[in-house]
């Protein structure tokens, strides 16, 4: 069976950054963000080899010390691609981006912030272990059309529900979307209880969302 050239592209850059070399990194990130969108290079490749690298240290396959060192690259490439993701064109759209307390890592919530910013809105990305009162005030104070959160590690699911608690009782008309890798072991289910909670499982999904938005309002 023949793999995509995406799902190769993935596995290589996977190796990479393994072996921790940023620059061999970043020249092969740039090389494929000539052949693909920033959306599926962040899809297929980059999320695709996180999550890889996420497995591996779950299973004590790679140190702690690599993880982080991965996770450091790959922050640094999507900085350096920043100026292929802002758009001139701007929408009168605001969104709140952050990962829950006690989670640390937060290149996809950044991923996902970058979208919306491609499409036009104004994000606020946060980033990882924003405590729940800071984050709420925040809100108070932006008045964004949607908070996104992401949740990397499925443990942290009763924190997550804790946090739409009380959301839902501060701004109950507040659209929460939700996503992250912690969701491929399961508790999409839990989200049903919450009307005012969407979850999205990859960017593509998350595109088409707010390219709705953008049409219908």
């Amino acid at each position: 069976m023949i793999e995509p050239k995406e799902h190769a592209a993935s596995k290589e850059f996977l190796a990479l950054l393994i072996s921790g070399n940023r620059l061999t990194c970043s020249e092969f990130i740039h090389e494929y963000s000539q052949k693909l969108t920033i959306q599926e290079l962040y899809e297929d490749i980059i999320k695709k080899a996180l999550y890889e690298v996420g497995e591996l240290w779950e299973n004590n396959k790679i140190s702690v010390a690599t993880e982080h060192l991965a996770s450091s690259i790959v922050e640094a490439i999507l900085n350096e691609l920043y100026g292929k993701i802002i758009s001139e064109k701007r929408i009168n759209k605001k969104v709140v981006l952050a990962c829950i307390e006690s989670e640390f890592h937060q290149i996809g919530i950044k991923m996902i912030s970058d979208v919306f910013e491609m499409n036009g809105w104004n994000s606020y990305f946060l980033g990882a272990n924003t405590p729940i009162h800071d984050l709420i005030e925040f809100i108070r104070k932006i008045k964004p059309d949607f908070l996104a959160i992401s949740l990397s590690i499925y443990f942290h699911l009763p924190l997550l529900e804790t946090m739409i608690q009380e959301f839902k009782e501060e701004f109950p008309e507040l659209t929460i979307l939700v996503g992250g890798q912690a969701f491929t072991h399961g508790g999409q289910d839990t989200l049903l209880k919450y009307p005012n909670v969407i979850y999205k499982s990859d960017m593509r999904s998350i595109e088409l969302f707010i390219k709705n938005i953008n049409e219908n309002g």
